[in-house]
Formats: structure tokens, sequence, C-alpha cells
């Protein structure tokens, strides 16, 4: 199994941190996920009714990822975590977007709690995983982009693995290499908090809700965690 590592630089920056990696194994992604499609239309839904909205940058959900984002020297409104990008798009738009089943669900469970969400194929990652910050030398092609290629500033938190960068801004935009489509069929989902003290047990729950939605379309689904306690998953 892949694993994943908080770096020492990173644990000391953010010592609250808590990621939940869901892996699903044997993952299904052309049958239809009716739990899925019902826990998105739930969402736009609520939001329509005006009975619930996604957290916004005044969020303290949202408002540390800022603060983490400024800390690394990214504009947070130029640049947006990924869940504050999610959000305000549903709340622009009223839908969230359909891409594939596995997507569907971390984005659903996302936004419903607030938390970042992203997913890799491991069948394309090489290696290991490390969090860490950026040298400014790695190689990074952003998703729905395969003939570009960036280079991370020195000192932004990445997702790195042996070939190249998996994530920019930690969480802000996944790699193309890693992208998770219809195909996928052995993928990790990250769910991540900045403050476990506050927020631990939310994160636990938008775990336990994305592993339901899992479930149902894969042989297997494990949970692990990282946090500077634990900063390395075996």
């Amino acid at each position: 199994m892949t694993a994943f590592r908080l770096a020492p630089a990173v644990a000391d920056a953010f010592p609250d941190t808590l990621i939940a990696l869901v892996t699903a194994t044997g993952l299904r992604g052309h049958e239809p996920w009716p739990r899925t499609a019902a826990a998105l239309q739930e969402l736009e839904q609520r939001l329509a009714a005006g009975d619930w909205q996604p957290a916004d940058e005044n969020d303290p959900r949202i408002e540390a990822w800022h603060t983490a984002y400024r800390s690394f020297g990214t504009n947070p409104r130029r640049v947006r975590p990924s869940v504050d990008a999610l959000g305000r798009r549903l709340a622009k738009k009223g839908t969230l977007p359909r891409i594939n089943p596995a997507v569907d669900s971390y984005n659903a469970v996302s936004v419903r709690h607030g938390l970042p969400a992203g997913a890799f194929d491991l069948d394309r990652v090489t290696g290991d995983v490390t969090i860490r910050h950026a040298d400014g030398d790695e190689a990074f092609t952003p998703l729905g982009e395969p003939d570009t290629v960036e280079h991370p500033k020195p000192g932004e938190i990445i997702y790195a693995d042996t070939t190249g960068v998996l994530t920019r801004h930690w969480n802000h935009r996944d790699a193309h290499r890693t992208r998770v489509t219809e195909d996928s069929t052995h993928v990790v989902f990250a769910l991540e908090t900045l403050h476990a003290t506050r927020d631990g047990e939310l994160l636990r729950a938008a775990a336990e809700e994305l592993g339901e939605l899992l479930a149902p379309h894969t042989a297997q689904v494990t949970v692990r965690h990282l946090s500077p306690a634990h900063p390395e998953t075996a």
C-alpha cells in the first residue's frame, strides 16, 4: 500500500493538522451510484430552499485555510482552497458539477462538511506520497491541462510522489496524471482539517460518510489518519 507522510516542517507549521485517507480498492465507476446522486441533489435542494448554505471564507473552517495559504505565499482569494472554490460555485450556480461517481462523492462530502477533499488514482502514483514544502524545481501538470507544466513556488505546500507534484497550494488543484476517472479502480481520497482539536470529529464523520457512499461500489474501503503525532501511514 502507498505510504503517505507529513513532512516534519509541515507538521511543525501546522501542529493541529489531521488528514483522513479513505482508500477504495476494486472501485466500480461505471455503474450507477444512486446514493451519491441523491446526496448531490439533497444539497442543491436545501440550498434552493434557503435552509443551508455552503461554508464561505468567513467560516472558521475556510478562514483557517486562507491563513495557511497566506503563510506560504499564496493569495487565497486568487487561488482558493478547493472547498472554498466548490462552495462558491455551488452558491452562485445552485448546482454542483457532475464529473464521475467517485469525484462526485467526495465533492458532496467536502461541501457538506466544509472540509477540503481530493483524490488520487493510486495506479498512477509512483512510490510514496509526501506532504511537504516545494523546493521550486518540481513539475506539475494541472488537471485537464495535459500539455501544461508548472513549477510550484519554493515554500508552497504540495503533495508529491517520486515522479512529481500531485497537488498545488496544498489542496487548490490536483494533477492530471493521478486524476480519478470512471476507469479508476484503486483510489485514495484525502479529507483535511488544520484544526483537529475543534473539527476532528467532523473530519471523522465526513470520512465515514464518504466510506458509506463508496462501499456499495468497491471491494474494500479502509480509513487511515495522518497527523503530526502520526506523520506516516503504512
